[in-house]
């Protein structure tokens, strides 16, 4: 039995050693992903900025596509005279949101104020790990990424320790590793924020010939950790400011139990006296030529919302 161990231990150690250098290797491939492309393309370089440090801003914008499709860095850089840096997550809820709040404050200075984008899919959560690209340079013996990630239908527990095992079959990741050796190419995003140029399309039109309203299907975890994170910011004297942002009007009309989500999400801030600026009665609610679909403003819709966001948080600095 002793002379069989040393023999695997003979074959296993060699290979280890030979695979953590390729790990290495391609991570370092993979982080360094950029460019045009959408999709996991944007969420690898705000997760190459959080683990680079370099994000360390004054003010830092966490929640969805509803966030890094809808609000401007730039126009709140200018406006405020503060360092803006948006965290939108594409297609993931709070549960994520969180992890990477986590993340910045180990390798980024904490930020003075997080604004914080709500809406109906904050306190739900996907089955699937989304876009999962760009977790797999970070994920090897990394706690925090396997508490929250590893639930989520994507990785093995084996993907999380031993090095290489997240890259096996994945050939999309490789192809995107080699696409981008050559390109020297503008960011996709710009701190983390990109307009759409896109003209309304049928989503919303299709939804509605079918008179099937959306339901919100809770997530239990997802809102303990949302009240969890609420009081951490007030103990890390962190200011927090939430905001629902524009959705079209005539789309507001199919959420069932719309209501009661505004209620809990009252509740959560009343108790905490925490400032909710709720944007979906604003002007550009009603106008389609602001959106692209009834969730998401495009470009133009963007740029004047993030100035009317702005002016709003001008007004609660002066108040501190």
């Amino acid at each position: 039995m002793k002379k069989f161990l040393q023999k695997v231990c003979l074959l296993v150690l060699p290979l280890l050693a030979l695979m953590y250098p390729l790990d290495k290797l391609l991570s370092a491939g993979l982080k360094r992903v950029h460019g045009e492309g959408g999709g996991d393309i944007g969420e690898l370089e705000v997760m190459r900025d959080i683990y680079d440090g370099k994000i360390n801003s004054d003010i830092v914008v966490y929640g969805s596509s509803r966030a890094w499709i809808q609000i401007n860095s730039s126009i709140l850089e200018d406006s405020l005279k503060k360092q803006v840096y948006n965290l939108g997550i594409d297609g993931h809820n709070f549960h994520l949101q969180y992890m990477r709040h986590r993340e910045l404050l180990k390798h980024n200075r904490k930020p003075q104020m997080i604004v914080l984008s709500v809406d109906i899919f904050s306190l739900q959560r996907r089955a699937d790990l989304y876009e999962y690209s760009q977790f797999m340079p970070y994920m090897l013996w990394n706690e925090n990424m396997y508490n929250f990630t590893s639930t989520y239908q994507g990785f093995n527990k084996t993907d999380y320790f031993i090095p290489l095992m997240r890259y096996a079959g994945k050939t999309e990741v490789l192809d995107l590793i080699v696409r981008n050796i050559t390109h020297d190419i503008p960011d996709y995003r710009t701190k983390g924020f990109r307009g759409m140029h896109a003209d309304w399309n049928d989503d919303f039109d299709n939804a509605k010939k079918t008179g099937v309203k959306y339901t919100i299907h809770y997530d239990t975890a997802s809102i303990r950790l949302f009240e969890q994170f609420i009081r951490e910011c007030k103990e890390d004297n962190i200011q927090l400011v939430t905001i629902y942002a524009p959705e079209y009007i005539e789309g507001q009309q199919f959420i069932a139990g719309r209501a009661d989500l505004f209620n809990l999400y009252r509740r959560f801030f009343e108790k905490y006296h925490i400032p909710f600026l709720d944007f979906t009665n604003d002007e550009l609610c009603f106008d389609k030529k602001y959106f692209y679909n009834s969730m998401h403003l495009n470009y133009i819709g963007a740029d004047l919302f993030s100035s009317k966001l702005a002016h709003r948080l001008k007004a609660l600095q002066t108040d501190n």
